[in-house]
């Protein structure tokens, strides 16, 4: 799910937006219901799923570890990278333009393993070695579709600012790196944060792929839980337990992203065309 685009590509931005924000609100209230349906119907489960709920907890830490660090690291790539398909240098215009063409259009689940397997365990530093963590593995695959996804979002913002202010910039002598410092990316910002909080959410929910490269994230604490209980009505319990930590998380941050919308469609647009 790095593109949302590839999930629904036949739908504008708002339908996709209201599509993604319903099946959250499906699966968020689908796992209530089982969880109500099915604790009462098997009251053992419920002292099991509270033993277990702080290390599901700890575990979760990590996958909001993961998601945050991923999105800091994309969103200063995807800076670095926008910037690039801006300038009049060719070359640097092309390796931008190939990067986003490739991540933003790679599975995250390939990512994943690429960065399993292709990045080392350990780095040295001149004499000493720093241990790389599969965590750290699969933040690095999921901060790669991220950037390239934060690339297209600032440069669609920086081309969206009228010619004027980059006109009035040089005019007050401002080099163009500083009139886009000063000037272009702090009006960018506005333009920019509801779509970034969405990628957060959705890379917040891509980071449940990290059980698969041996992270003890809370689908894997989940999967060691149920294995160790070995009980039927748990093991029904706590996955859908991890679904509604993953809403809970999600959802308020989709529905601010919602808001955060129609606020700045109702603000002054800069005289922008």
């Amino acid at each position: 799910m790095a593109s949302e685009s590839l999930l629904l590509p036949a739908l504008p931005v708002p339908a996709r937006r209201w599509a993604r924000s319903s099946a959250l609100v499906a699966a968020g209230l689908a796992a209530t219901a089982i969880l109500l349906v099915e604790i009462p119907a098997r009251p053992q489960a419920l002292p099991l799923l509270l033993h277990w709920a702080p290390y599901l907890l700890r575990a979760f830490l990590l996958n909001i570890l993961i998601s945050l660090t991923a999105v800091g690291l994309g969103s200063l790539g995807g800076l670095a990278v926008a910037v690039a398909r801006l300038l009049p240098v060719w070359p640097l215009r092309w390796l931008a333009g190939a990067f986003v063409a490739v991540f933003r259009n790679a599975p995250l689940l390939a990512l994943v393993f690429a960065a399993s397997f292709a990045l080392p365990y350990q780095i040295r530093l001149g004499a000493t070695e720093l241990p790389f963590p599969d965590w750290m593995k699969v933040t690095v695959a999921l901060a790669l579709p991220a950037s390239a996804q934060i690339a297209e979002i600032l440069r669609g913002a920086i081309q969206s600012i009228p010619t004027a202010q980059w006109e009035a910039a040089s005019a007050f002598g401002f080099s163009r790196i500083q009139a886009m410092r000063w000037i272009i990316l702090p009006q960018c910002l506005r333009r920019t944060l509801p779509p970034w909080m969405n990628l957060y959410s959705t890379i917040t929910m891509g980071t449940s792929l990290a059980s698969l490269a041996g992270v003890e994230d809370l689908l894997h604490a989940a999967t060691n839980a149920s294995q160790a209980v070995h009980r039927t009505d748990f093991t029904i319990a706590v996955f859908p337990a991890v679904l509604l930590c993953f809403f809970l998380y999600c959802h308020p941050i989709d529905r601010l992203t919602r808001r955060l919308e129609r606020h700045l469609t109702l603000q002054p647009r800069d005289q922008t065309p």
